[in-house]
């Protein structure tokens, strides 16, 4: 299994952290207030609580930060993230989500990327579920999109360990469009399901 370290501690998480230690896989738990921190690690149990801005322990580091903080965020890491597989979980969509704020042609991953030490690679991934549905146990598909055969691999290891699918749709580039499947889940929720209780999933013959 992975070692991974979750920077946040929202709802996405707690989720991820809690699916990830039933995995098998160890947890850090890294937060701006390090004593809700250690509470969140503590009521995961078996997950430990990191230290904001010193290098994290795991192999896969989670972005499970808001979108608009994400770059500065890594980017106070800086070197401690060498070598690190950065998987991108934010959504980029407005207010109202009916939208995205960054411009066209890029994408948050590809923006966030731009900030990591050349050595890390960055693979979007999760901002296609919602948080209470990931925590239900249920099996799911997670897109992923990436420039780096080796990091979409580690990153599919370990969402195969949550009991989920991994689904590749290519490089960095797409993950544009995997953010705007926000807007897309949040419209669908809203009207046509009538719950936030769903989950987009793809149907493969055999």
């Amino acid at each position: 299994m992975s070692g991974i370290s979750i920077i946040g501690l929202g709802n996405m998480a707690g989720a991820l952290a809690g699916r990830a230690l039933a995995g098998g896989n160890a947890v850090e738990i890294i937060g701006r207030d390090p004593a809700k921190a250690k509470e969140l690690a503590a009521a995961l149990g078996g997950a430990t609580a990191g230290t904001t801005g010193t290098a994290p322990a795991g192999d896969i580091v989670i972005l499970a930060v808001p979108y608009a903080s994400a770059a500065a965020v890594v980017s106070e890491y800086g070197d401690a993230l060498a070598g690190k597989v950065i998987i991108d979980i934010t959504n980029t969509f407005n207010t109202d989500a009916t939208g995205l704020v960054i411009p066209e042609g890029t994408s948050g991953a590809q923006e966030i990327a731009k900030a990591v030490p050349a050595s890390a690679h960055v693979v979007k991934a999760f901002n296609t579920v919602f948080g209470h549905v990931l925590a239900q146990g249920r099996p799911l598909d997670v897109f992923i999109a990436g420039d780096d055969a080796e990091a979409k691999a580690t990153a599919s290891a370990f969402i195969k360990s949550l009991g989920l699918r991994p689904l590749d749709v290519g490089g960095l580039e797409m993950a544009r469009w995997l953010e705007g499947v926000g807007p897309l889940l949040m419209g669908l929720a809203r009207n046509g399901a009538g719950t936030f209780d769903i989950a987009l999933g793809v149907d493969l013959p055999g």
